[in-house]
Order: C-alpha cells, then sequence, then structure tokens
C-alpha cells in the first residue's frame, strides 16, 4: 500500500513561475525551485548558502531533448553565480539543502554521485556532466540515511515537474490496473513484435521492441516527426530491415505508440493486447464492470 505524504510549496511572490520552497514534515531536508533571472533574489534566502545538491534543467543545444546537469557544492549560492556567469543551456535550478547543519561535504558528494547514476539510467534527460561522478566513502548508517534522502528528492522533482531521476517503466501505481509481469502488453503488425507496459504517464514501449523503418503517407505530420526525432536520438535504431527500440520509451497513448511503431494510423486500444489476447479497450472495460 501506498502510504500518502504531505509536502508543503511556498510561492514567493505568489506565482507558480517564480522561487518555490518545499518542505515535508518529518524530514529535514528541502527544496527550493528557482527560474534562471531570479538568481540574485536568492541572497535573502539563508537555505541557499547551504551545502546541498543542485541540478541544472534546460535543453540540450545538440539534441534538443530535456538536459541537466548535476551538481555539489558547500555553497550552491556561490557555484550557480559561477554557472550563470559559464553555462547557457540552463533556464531553472532545483535545489536540496538541510535545515538543520548535519550535510556534511562527504554526504553531498555521495548523493551527487548516486543521483548522477539515476539520472543517467533513466535516460529522460541528457546528463551534461562531462565525466563519471565519484562516489565518496560513508559508514554504512550514513549511506542508508543518504538512500532515504535521495528518495524524497526523487519525489520533490516530480512535484516540481521533473522526473529525472526515475525511469519511465517504474512509474507504475499499485492501483494500475496493467502492473503485473503477467499484464505486459505485445503488439503484432506484420513482421513487427514490440512489448510495453502501462504507466501513470502514459505506455512505455520497451527497449528491443520492433519498429517499422518506412511510414506511410496517412501517418500524421506529428508522429512521423516524433519518428524521425527518435531515429536521431538514437533511441530507434536501424536493425537489418526494421528498427528497434534502444531503451525504453514513453508515448502519451496506446495509438501514438502503435502509430510510430508500424508507421501507419492504428487504433493501440485494440491492437494491444496482454498475454490472455485481451486488448486495452477489453480490460478498461472489464474494470468498469467489477
Amino acid at each position: 500500500m501506498n502510504i500518502g505524504k504531505k509536502i508543503t510549496i511556498h510561492l514567493d511572490n505568489g506565482t507558480v513561475t517564480g522561487i518555490r520552497h518545499a518542505e515535508m514534515m518529518n524530514w529535514t531536508g528541502q527544496a527550493i525551485s528557482d527560474p534562471r533571472n531570479q538568481i540574485k533574489t536568492l541572497k535573502t534566502w539563508d537555505e541557499s548558502a547551504r551545502p546541498g545538491i543542485y541540478f541544472l534543467l534546460g535543453i540540450s543545444e545538440e539534441t534538443a531533448r530535456p538536459a541537466v546537469y548535476i551538481g555539489e557544492s558547500e555553497n550552491v549560492l556561490n557555484r550557480l553565480f559561477q554557472h550563470d556567469l559559464k553555462s547557457d543551456f540552463w533556464n531553472e535550478v532545483i535545489f536540496f539543502t538541510n535545515k538543520d547543519k548535519n550535510l556534511t561535504k562527504s554526504h553531498i558528494k555521495y548523493v551527487e554521485s548516486r543521483v548522477w547514476e539515476l539520472a543517467t539510467a533513466a535516460k529522460r534527460y541528457d546528463v551534461l556532466n562531462n565525466q563519471t561522478l565519484s562516489e565518496s566513502v560513508l559508514s554504512r548508517s550514513d549511506k542508508h540515511t543518504m538512500e532515504g534522502f535521495i528518495l524524497n528528492m526523487k519525489l520533490f522533482l516530480g512535484v516540481f515537474g521533473h522526473r529525472i531521476l526515475e525511469p519511465y517503466s517504474q512509474i507504475v501505481t499499485q492501483e494500475s490496473y496493467l502492473v503485473d509481469d503477467a499484464e505486459i502488453l505485445e503488439l503484432k503488425s506484420k513482421d513487427l513484435i514490440a512489448t510495453a507496459v502501462i504507466t501513470d504517464e502514459g505506455i512505455v514501449v520497451k527497449s528491443g521492441s520492433d519498429a517499422a523503418n518506412l511510414v506511410s503517407e496517412n501517418l500524421s505530420k506529428g508522429y512521423q516527426e516524433l519518428k524521425n526525432e527518435l531515429i536521431e536520438n538514437r533511441v530507434l535504431i536501424r536493425q537489418g530491415k526494421k528498427l528497434a527500440f534502444n531503451q525504453d520509451q514513453l508515448f502519451t497513448s496506446p495509438s501514438q505508440a502503435a502509430a510510430v511503431i508500424t508507421g501507419y494510423p492504428m487504433n493501440g486500444r485494440i491492437h494491444w493486447k496482454n498475454s490472455k489476447g485481451q486488448t486495452i479497450k477489453e480490460i478498461e472495460e472489464s474494470m468498469a464492470i467489477q
């Protein structure tokens, strides 16, 4: 059973586009989201001049994908001013510090390394760090404490609209009607076979799934552009006469996923099926009856 959590967010200037400060009961950590053009305002925030982890967020100039730079500092504000002078890609920063003084340099180095690993593995954002981040040595108890800190960081990043650390296929709630291994969906079309799972965000096509090399003239321009983008970013790679997914990929709907895979318009709700041969439409209808 998922346990509810209460998060309090303070909007500093009364709007969602300004500085946002978030905290949670019984957690000593805190998160602050700040647009780049308001960095100077953070001088009045004691929370920003403490040891912490930060995420610079923007768009990659090379791939036009969401991008992130992950860093740590014993004084986050000072480091942000340095990035403001040197880095162009970012337009928002989210950083995490502690309300007390128990977060040390070793702690934040450990967290920096771990969140870099998670962000790289999740593949939602281009991670712009130029090198692998080394993990600091901590005691077993401190590691466990920092792993708990990271779990809360995932939650707060999601609340701020950035699921940087979460792989697509893990965003599944216990209440989802397609969460079991037996409910993995399959799409078959001619010589193509693709598998997927339904998540809270949409449908995730699994790595290794097939896709057609060609597209029909009837396929919408938007879907054609999406497929070309996936090819350019090597999410779809050539494999013989077909394409194959090089990683898990989120789509907003079963029909969008099916159309990109097959290369022509398709109603995904009746073509994606589980191991029992039930379509998504039939599964939803059976759930409505219960």
